[in-house]
């Protein structure tokens, strides 16, 4: 056997990257109730109550308002929830994701 036979081989380590993060927006409307607003924020994004004001009131005073930050599926599974519980209601609530 020659000396190359023994040697061991090294693998190289390969760094798992950290999935980029997208961030959910609440778009202000002038239709949905501000209080299903909050409940939605609770209930979706498992914000207390006063961080949920804050979030839909920032959102009603400038347009829009970050909700939070996911990784993509994440993210847009949240939304596509919220947004679908608003529509059975009737209600036009928005939400969008971007990345961060």
């Amino acid at each position: 056997m020659s000396d190359s036979d023994l040697k061991p081989k090294l693998k190289q380590k390969t760094k798992a990257q950290k999935p980029k993060l997208y961030k959910v927006i609440l778009l202000n409307d002038d239709f949905t109730p501000r209080e299903f607003v909050v409940l939605i924020l609770k209930a979706e994004f498992r914000l207390d109550v006063s961080q949920a004001e804050v979030v839909m009131m920032t959102a009603h005073q400038k347009g829009a308002c970050v909700v939070s930050v996911y990784p993509k599926d994440v993210a847009e599974t949240k939304a596509t929830r919220a947004i679908d519980a608003a529509s059975q209601l009737g209600y036009p609530l928005q939400f969008t994701v971007e990345p961060e």
